[in-house]
């Protein structure tokens, strides 16, 4: 889960887009959120933001933070995760490992970096880039 807030509002989302590696001599978390997420708001918001990786149990409530929008829904409420302030951010008790990340810089997708034309005709039919 990637996760942006703090204890007074925070929201979370299932991430599969994104790579753990290294840019500019620091390690680094590489993560896309469309903007239409609301999870979007909170990392646009707070310098921070947590990413939280879970054991194979948790699957369903992974599925459900995917599918479900945190404008709609309480999602620990409704997944049985337990919200824990860390570092100034906030993650989950049941996390099995937690990373506490700080934004160094962002960048838009725009279609016209796509090489392969298939990736905006598979990925982005409805252009919410």
């Amino acid at each position: 889960l990637v996760t942006a807030g703090n204890e007074n509002g925070f929201n979370t989302m299932t991430v599969s887009w994104g790579a753990l590696g290294e840019i500019w001599g620091k390690d680094a978390a590489f993560i896309f959120i469309r903007p239409q997420r609301y999870t979007y708001e909170f990392t646009e918001n707070n310098e921070l933001f947590t990413l939280s990786f879970f054991g194979e149990e948790y699957r369903k409530a992974l599925a459900f933070c995917g599918r479900n929008s945190g404008r709609d829904c309480d999602k620990a409420n409704e997944t049985g995760l337990t919200p824990m302030e860390i570092d100034g951010s906030v993650s989950f008790e049941e996390s099995e490992i937690l990373i506490v990340l700080r934004k160094v810089a962002y960048q838009d997708i725009k279609p016209e970096g796509f090489i392969d034309e298939t990736i905006d005709e598979k990925c982005y039919p409805h252009k919410d880039y």
